[in-house]
């Protein structure tokens, strides 16, 4: 029988089951994927999705996390604030995911597929060699992975259609986000 593992290291990639986060509005902390409790700055719950704010302690580049769940898109959308000598060109970063909303609590799970947003300029998708690994060795069903890729294409085609300016598209998908928090 061929495993997860026989499959990721015949293709040289690694493979993990897909990513989890939990998103406690009573206690305001969010559980990482590494199941790691950190603490939020802002919650706010808006009709379209749900906006967090929370530093990013330890983190060798990543000084503060201002992140946007949007499950009507299937999609987290985030601005980061690097630690000085470690700034990216990189307005934002968009993670396909699956979003489950609940009172107290919200859940994402990763479907692998990323985006980087360079605003007026480029949406490059990323990790497909990983979402690859990750359907050939069942750790997503093939609806999970259908809908994945095309909210994956979705937004890259949308973010093209209004020149890489993510507000625009968002604002077409009626959706208006801020960005409160800490900025750097």
């Amino acid at each position: 029988m061929t495993t997860q593992r026989d499959i990721a290291n015949r293709l040289g990639l690694p493979v993990h089951p897909p990513k989890t986060e939990i998103f406690d509005l009573a206690a305001r902390t969010n559980t990482d994927p590494k199941q790691i409790v950190r603490d939020v700055d802002f919650y706010r719950v808006e009709p379209f999705g749900l906006y967090l704010a929370r530093p990013m302690p330890g983190h060798p580049r990543l000084r503060y996390l201002r992140s946007w769940l949007l499950p009507g898109l299937g999609l987290r959308i985030s601005r980061f604030d690097w630690h000085p000598g470690h700034e990216r060109d990189l307005d934002f970063y968009l993670d396909v995911v699956g979003v489950e909303r609940g009172e107290e609590s919200w859940r994402t799970v990763d479907h692998y597929l990323d985006i980087e947003v360079r605003a007026g300029r480029e949406a490059r998708l990323l990790d497909v060699d990983e979402f690859l690994v990750a359907t050939k060795a069942d750790l997503l069903d093939e609806p999970t992975a259908r809908q994945a890729l095309e909210t994956a294409c979705a937004a890259v085609e949308g973010l093209a259609r209004h020149g890489y300016d993510l507000a625009e598209w968002l604002r077409h998908n009626g959706i208006e986000l801020s960005w409160p928090g800490h900025r750097s």
